[in-house]
C-alpha cells in the first residue's frame, strides 16, 4: 500500500467512529426508542465505548474487587495494542479525533519553526503517567475519581449534559418561529426539517441539567488547548492514553528511519500528533507515538516507515524517572483521605443525596462510579443530574436525583441499564417494585430512593386552609404512600371549611419524588424527599423491622 495514503485511511477510521460514538450517544434516550407496554428499555449498545476502554476495566477491578459484566471487552483495545502501539489513541479514540481536528486549525502560536519546535517530544508529557498512577492508587483505595479524566466519561458529561441539551435549546429557537409563520411555504419548510432533525438528532424534551454551563466550558477549555499545543489532552492529561503508552512499550510495530534519507526538511515534525520524535537523528518515543501516519505520509523521501519488530534507535518505556513515580503514589494515596476527611459516607452526608434506584451504598457506589453521566442523559424524565457538593469533593460529578426537576419513573430502569461499572446495579422493573403487575411488592420489599416528608408551615391544605391534593393524585406506587384525611379548618374570613389534608405513609414511600415535582408551590415545595429510609443503606433506615 501507498504509504502516502495511511493517513487518509486514518482519517476515515477517526470519522467513522466519532460518528458511532455520537450516533450512540443520540441513542441513550428512550424517546428515540419507545418500548411497547409499561417496561422502558434501550436497544442499542450504548455502553460499547466504555467497555472498549481498559482504563474503566481496570479502575473497576482495582476499586470494586471485580470485573462487571461486559468490560472485559476492552481486550478488544487491549491486545492490539500489544502488537501495533496506541492505534486506538490514533485511529479510534473520538477525543482524541476532535483534539486532532482542533489542532490542525490555524493558530498564531504554531506557526513555522514554532510549531515544529511545538511537536517535539517535551518531558512534561510524562504527566499524564503521574495521573495514572495516582488513579490507579486511589483506585487501590476504593475510589473510582480518576472517571474525572477519563476521555469517555468527559466525552458523555459534556455532550450529552451541555452541548446536545444547548443543540436542542438552538433548534427550538430556530425552528418554532418557523413552523408559526403566517407564509405556508415557510411554515411547511420549518416543520419538514424540524421533524427531521427530531428522528435524528433532536430530543422531543428539553432537556437541561444542573452544571451543564460549567462542564461545557471545561470542555471547550481543553479543546481550545490544542490550539497551542497539538493534542494537549493526550500528551500531557488522559489517564487512558497513559495506559496504553504504557502497554505500548510491548508492542512489535515501530518506527524505522532512513538516516541516509534525512536531509532535516522538519516536515515530519510539522504534522506529528504525538510529540514522539519521528525526526532523523533523534531517539523515538515509542510510548508517545498515536500511529497517526502524518510522519510516514508527508517525509519526501520515503525515509520514514513503520515495520514489526524492534528499532535500536526508539525509547520503548515512557521516560518517567523515579520521582515523578513517587509524586504519582504519593498523590494518589494522599488524595482519597483528604477527599473523605469531611465528606461524610455515612449519617452525616447530604440528606437530599438521592441515588438512582439499584445503587450501591455510598462506598461501593463511588468506588465504582466514574461519573460518565450515561445514567443523567437515559433518564426519560431528565431526573438525574450530577452532583456538587452533595456527596463532597470525591462525589462530584455523580449522579444524584433532583425530584423538583424530575422524578423517577415507576417502571423505568434505564439508569441501570446503562451504567457501565456496576455502580448501579442492574435491576429489572420487577426487582424495583414500585408498579402492580410488574413488580411483587406483597411479596419483596420495593426499593426505596428515600422517604418524602411535608413542611406544614407551607402545604397548602395544612397552612392556608386551601384545598390541594396534586401531590397524592401524582403518587405512582399502589396502595398510595401519600393519603388524605378529612380537617375542620377555620378560614381567615372565621368560617369552618372541610379539607383533606395529606400525609406520608413511610412504609408505602419509595422516594420516587413524583409528589415534590408536582407540587404548586414555586419557591420551595411544602413536600420533599430526603434519603432517609433508602434501600441501599441499614444506617438510614426510620422504620424497625416488625417480625
Amino acid at each position: 500500500m501507498n504509504r502516502s495514503k495511511l493517513p487518509m485511511l486514518r482519517r476515515i477510521s477517526q470519522i467513522v467512529f466519532l460518528l458511532l460514538f455520537l450516533g450512540l450517544l443520540f441513542f441513550t434516550s428512550w424517546s428515540l426508542f419507545p418500548s411497547a407496554g409499561t417496561e422502558i428499555h434501550l436497544r442499542p449498545p450504548v455502553r460499547l465505548f466504555f467497555e472498549w476502554d481498559p482504563l474503566v476495566a481496570l479502575v473497576n477491578a482495582l476499586a470494586g474487587h471485580a470485573l462487571y459484566r461486559g468490560l472485559i471487552w476492552c481486550l478488544v483495545i487491549l491486545v492490539p495494542t500489544l502488537f501495533l502501539g496506541r492505534f486506538f489513541c490514533g485511529w479510534i479514540c473520538p477525543m482524541g479525533t476532535l483534539q486532532h481536528f482542533v489542532g490542525n486549525m490555524p493558530s498564531e502560536a504554531k506557526r513555522g519553526k514554532q510549531r515544529i519546535e511545538a511537536n517535539r517530544y517535551k518531558r512534561w508529557q510524562t504527566g499524564k503517567y503521574v495521573v495514572l498512577i495516582a488513579g490507579l492508587i486511589t483506585a487501590l483505595f476504593g475510589s473510582a475519581a480518576i472517571g474525572w479524566l477519563d476521555p469517555f466519561s468527559l466525552l458523555v458529561r459534556s455532550f450529552g449534559l451541555s452541548f446536545l441539551p444547548a443543540i436542542n435549546a438552538a433548534a427550538r429557537a430556530i425552528f418554532t418561529p418557523l413552523e408559526h409563520s403566517h407564509i405556508a411555504a415557510i411554515k411547511a419548510t420549518g416543520g419538514t426539517l424540524h421533524s427531521i432533525l427530531q428522528v435524528l438528532v433532536l430530543d422531543l424534551r428539553q432537556p437541561h441539567y444542573e452544571q451543564g454551563l460549567v462542564l461545557g466550558i471545561l470542555f471547550i477549555a481543553i479543546l481550545a488547548a490544542s490550539l497551542r499545543v497539538t493534542r494537549l489532552w493526550c500528551r500531557a492529561i488522559c489517564p487512558l492514553g497513559a495506559l496504553l503508552g504504557a502497554v505500548s512499550r510491548w508492542s512489535l510495530l515501530g518506527l524505522h528511519k532512513d538516516p541516509a534519507a534525512c536531509d532535516k526538511c522538519n516536515r515530519c515534525l510539522l504534522h506529528c500528533q504525538g510529540g514522539d520524535d519521528p525526526i532523523g537523528g533523534a531517539p523515538w518515543h515509542k510510548a508517545e507515538c498515536l500511529m497517526c501516519m502524518n510522519c510516514v505520509g508527508s517525509c519526501p523521501h520515503d525515509g520514514l516507515q513503520f515495520k514489526f519488530f524492534r528499532n535500536e534507535h526508539e525509547v520503548a518505556s515512557p521516560d518517567l524517572g523515579r520521582r515523578r513515580t513517587l509524586t504519582g503514589v504519593a498523590a494518589g494515596a494522599a488524595i482519597v483521605p483528604l477527599m473523605r476527611a469531611n465528606t461524610g459516607l455515612g449519617k452525616s452526608r447530604h440528606e437530599r443525596l438521592l441515588r438512582p434506584p439499584g445503587s450501591l451504598d455510598e462506598p461501593e457506589f463511588l468506588s465504582r462510579c466514574i461519573r460518565c453521566g450515561e445514567c443523567m442523559k437515559a433518564c426519560p424524565n431528565i431526573a438525574l443530574h450530577p452532583t456538587l457538593d452533595q456527596a463532597g469533593i470525591e462525589g462530584l460529578w455523580s449522579p444524584t436525583l433532583v425530584p423538583r426537576i424530575g422524578y423517577c419513573e415507576p417502571s423505568c430502569v434505564l439508569c441501570s441499564e446503562v451504567c457501565p461499572t456496576g455502580a448501579i446495579w442492574q435491576i429489572t422493573p420487577r426487582e424495583k417494585g414500585w408498579v402492580v403487575g410488574v413488580g411483587a411488592q406483597q411479596q419483596n420489599q420495593p426499593i426505596r430512593l428515600g422517604t418524602a416528608f411535608y413542611d406544614r408551615g407551607r402545604c397548602l391544605p395544612w397552612a392556608m386552609a386551601t384545598e390541594c391534593i396534586v401531590c397524592e393524585e401524582w403518587c405512582p406506587v399502589s396502595p398510595k404512600a401519600i393519603y388524605v384525611e378529612e380537617a375542620q379548618v377555620i378560614d381567615s374570613a372565621g368560617n369552618t371549611k372541610t379539607l383533606k389534608q395529606p400525609r406520608v405513609d413511610p412504609s408505602r414511600c419509595v422516594g420516587c419524588g413524583a409528589c415534590e415535582y408536582a407540587c404548586p408551590l414555586q419557591e420551595h415545595p411544602a413536600v420533599y424527599v430526603t434519603s432517609i429510609g433508602e434501600s441501599r443503606s441499614p444506617s438510614s433506615q426510620i422504620l424497625l423491622n416488625r417480625k
